[in-house]
């Protein structure tokens, strides 16, 4: 076995044999990929192999397309057979509301590029006539799609891999990974260690084990999941045709033709169990093509739902149960991407769908490690999503209701219960006991809006019951003054004789050089793209304040892990409490709490001070990101209670309210600001983004400059628009594809009502010559689009400069 490569995969499943064949194709030859036993042996050989492209995350429907564009194609590219099956597939709707997400999930298929129709009950019948369609509303017909057989396109990727110049070596054991004083890394095997630049965690159902060798807790629970096959059916031995794989959230599962049998698949919506109760959930490193006792109890609800659904599989008897095991993550999606904190260390593990997600996440996790950046905006899979919240306990709880609820409608605003309150701050019961709605952000809980006792959520795609209360809360931050706690915000302080020079060289913007200024800066990666946005407040010569969005707490410390001798980079976002106080009203009630002068002449805007409010000593930054006169209020955490009390008490007189992102979101969009994640994400630079005025091309070098450069010399294949849609009931949530005449021009990135302007506003991508003429796809609605100049609400900025 040689004893170096550039990169060395652990673990030879779909994931790990996936990311192999995609690094080689990406030009990658010294790829090393070590399984200790033969590959598929782990949960790849006995998974069930259904490819939907139907998902409802933009993002992750791409990753999907891809896989089920290869797949068919494998054995023409290798020369060996991948068992494509491509039926079809079909999604049931049983509810107006679940209709709803069809057809927005239909605009998806429409800018990636697969086929998707919503379809009425007897064309639902014309493809699979055994079907029982009482209750029945709608399907989500995507004709492109189908099942795989999980071992033979496994397989047939592993010989494309290694005709590419991939080395694959079987029966070899990975016992051990050690980081190397020269930055390289050292992985231990049964057959010898092998050094490598890079190293790759594709171990499946062992890789939280894996991960622990680094000092990585990898978020994932092992779960058992069952599904059978019928014995052979008469009626599929002349069908001249093969049943799309039909999925029905009214049986939790799945269920197709397999050959001239049935086979059905569930997600029991209680009562799940982990995969292995000895080791800590982890398997024995002997195991090897593995399976448990079938325990047909366990799953007998929803079977006979499906056997009601398909009576002529209930005519059949069962051949075969399989129970296997596969991985899961607290939000469902796979990690891939960088480990934080540790260079060159990836992750490509945690996909409960891994057939489905493997030559997706493959294709763009190589683009990420050959060329600093994939093409599709990552953050949804980046294993930096999670963090020290995300422990063992916390991780099974929603792993478990990622299990349980892998058939349920995600209605927008649906909040999970489980592993909630992981992170708090010292409001949180007191605003709770106001009425505060609470959503998750990087484990920190945070108000959505705040609603009077006993008010439930009506959660769907349309406006909905929560329309008026946002409404409400953003007439006060624009008439009166409103507070909110956006304590979640991650802050760091930056400081010592190089700390000026480390973030000149890491961001786009000039830095402040005054004392007390405040910037906004880009982090671009090597090739322009946007990877990460801060605030920027310079304390002192040598002391920053770097501020940035909750979830990217440990992007933003791998960004700042280069610095190095002069100097310190502190995490303080446990450290401090955040409150934000907006509108018109909110110098009348700081000033009377404090003896700092807080007129415009003595406190700019974008300006930041160290004061004492309420007798507490903090950090007073004047900025928001609602478009009004505010101050962030950055106060020790054991304070935040005290400060907010003196806040309440001195706003009550003048109709001071409390407001939450919902709320936030509406005004950020009157103002036209952009959101990190939806406009500003890994696929796009600065020039694209409409943030050429953050762009100081002539400050001197910085990360990505030459490439930002280029495109503002050669133009934009792309660019970002913000303008007003003619709505109805349903605003723009991201996704939605922008049309001109019946061609795809862009896609929604986000949007909102604002509520002040009596507006629905929203951002999007669109080809450059696209600037009249355009409608947005809202729902299955083509509604038009008017692309707007400047913001609907201040474009001067008089107001937050008052």
């Amino acid at each position: 076995m040689q004893s170096h490569a550039k990169v060395v995969i652990v673990g030879g499943g779909m994931m790990g044999v996936g990311l192999a064949y995609h690094l080689a194709e990406e030009g990658w030859q010294d790829v090393m990929l070590i399984e200790k036993g033969e590959l598929t042996s782990g949960s790849t050989w006995h998974a069930a192999g259904q490819c939907p492209s139907f998902i409802g995350n933009y993002n992750m429907a791409k990753i999907h397309h891809y896989s089920n564009t290869l797949y068919p194609r494998l054995e023409q590219i290798t020369g060996q057979a991948a068992g494509w099956h491509g039926c079809g597939g079909i999604r049931l709707a049983t509810t107006h509301k679940e209709v709803d997400w069809f057809n927005y999930v239909a605009g998806f298929a429409a800018n990636i590029g697969f086929h998707m129709e919503v379809i009425g009950v007897d064309r639902i019948k014309e493809l699979n006539p055994w079907l029982q369609s009482d209750g029945i509303l709608a399907g989500a017909w995507t004709n492109l799609d189908g099942h795989v057989d999980p071992s033979s396109a496994c397989n047939a990727m592993a010989a494309g891999a290694r005709q590419m110049g991939a080395t694959i070596v079987r029966r070899n054991r990975v016992t051990g990974i050690n980081a190397l004083p020269s930055g390289e890394w050292q992985v231990v095997t049964e057959m010898g260690a092998v050094t490598c630049e890079h190293v790759v965690n594709a171990a499946g159902c062992y890789a939280r084990e894996v991960g622990l060798w680094v000092g990585l807790d990898t978020p994932i629970t092992n779960m058992e999941h069952h599904y059978l096959v019928t014995e052979a059916l008469d009626a599929f031995k002349t069908w001249d045709r093969e049943l799309p794989v039909m999925r029905d959230p009214a049986t939790a599962g799945y269920y197709r033709q397999e050959q001239a049998s049935g086979l059905v698949g569930v997600y029991e919506h209680y009562g799940a169990k982990e995969a292995w109760d000895t080791r800590g959930g982890f398997p024995e490193w002997d195991s090897e093509n593995e399976l448990f006792d079938g325990d047909i109890d366990r799953i007998a609800p929803w079977l006979e739902q499906a056997f009601e659904r398909m009576p002529i599989f209930a005519e059949a008897g069962i051949k075969r149960i399989i129970n296997g095991a596969i991985p899961h993550t607290p939000d469902g999606n796979p990690l891939a991407g960088p480990a934080p904190g540790l260079r060159n260390f990836w992750q490509c593990c945690g996909s409960s769908i891994g057939i489905a997600q493997g030559a997706g996440v493959g294709k763009y996790l190589a683009q990420w490690m050959v060329h600093g950046d994939s093409e599709i905006n990552m953050a949804c899979v980046d294993p930096r999503r999670f963090g020290a919240f995300a422990d063992q306990t916390y991780t099974r709880a929603k792993s478990f209701e990622d299990y349980h609820e892998m058939f349920v409608t995600p209605l927008p605003g649906r909040e999970a219960t489980a592993g909630r309150a992981a992170r708090t701050t010292l409001l949180y019961e007191d605003l709770k006991a106001k009425g505060a709605a609470y959503s998750q952000a990087f484990g920190w809980e945070r108000p959505k809006y705040f609603a009077p006792e006993g008010f439930v959520e009506d959660l769907q795609f349309r406006r909905n019951n929560t329309f008026d209360l946002v409404a409400q809360e953003c007439r006060a931050v624009r008439e009166r003054v409103g507070i909110c706690d956006l304590s979640s915000f991650a802050k760091f302080d930056v400081t010592g004789p190089g700390a000026e020079a480390l973030l000149d060289q890491l961001t786009a913007n000039r830095l402040p050089k005054k004392q007390g200024g405040i910037c906004l800066t880009h982090v671009l990666s090597s090739n322009g793209r946007i990877v990460g946005e801060w605030t920027i407040t310079r304390l002192a010569d040598d002391r920053f304040y770097v501020l940035t969005g909750a979830g990217a707490e440990l992007q933003t410390l791998d960004h700042l892990s280069v610095a190095e001798g002069d100097v310190a980079v502190a995490n303080v976002t446990d450290d401090f409490g955040m409150l934000v106080v907006a509108g018109p009203r909110a110098r009348d009630v700081l000033q009377p709490l404090t003896e700092a002068d807080l007129s415009t002449p003595s406190f700019r805007w974008l300006s930041g001070q160290e004061i004492s409010i309420a007798g507490i000593a903090l950090r007073a930054l004047r900025v928001t990101y609602v478009g009004e006169l505010g101050w962030e209020l950055h106060v020790p955490r054991s304070q935040l209670a005290k400060l907010y009390g003196a806040l309440w008490k001195s706003g009550e007189r003048f109709g001071m309210a409390d407001f939450g992102s919902h709320a936030i979101n509406s005004l950020r969009m009157e103002k036209a600001y952009h959101g990190m994640n939806s406009e500003l994400t890994n696929e796009i630079t600065l020039i694209e983004a409409d943030c050429s005025r953050f762009y100081a091309a002539n400050k001197g070098d910085f990360q990505g400059r030459a490439a930002t450069e280029l495109v503002r010399q050669q133009g934009c294949a792309t660019k970002l628009v913000y303008g007003e849609v003619d709505a109805a009931d349903c605003d723009i949530y991201g996704g939605e594809p922008v049309m001109q005449g019946n061609e795809v021009v862009g896609v929604c990135t986000s949007g909102a009502y604002g509520h002040v302007t009596g507006r629905s506003l929203g951002f999007a991508y669109v080809e450059p010559k696209a600037d009249s003429n355009l409608e947005l796809v809202i729902l299955g609605q083509r509604r038009p689009f008017t692309i707007l100049d400047a913001p609907v609400w201040d474009p001067t900025n008089a107001r937050q400069k008052a």
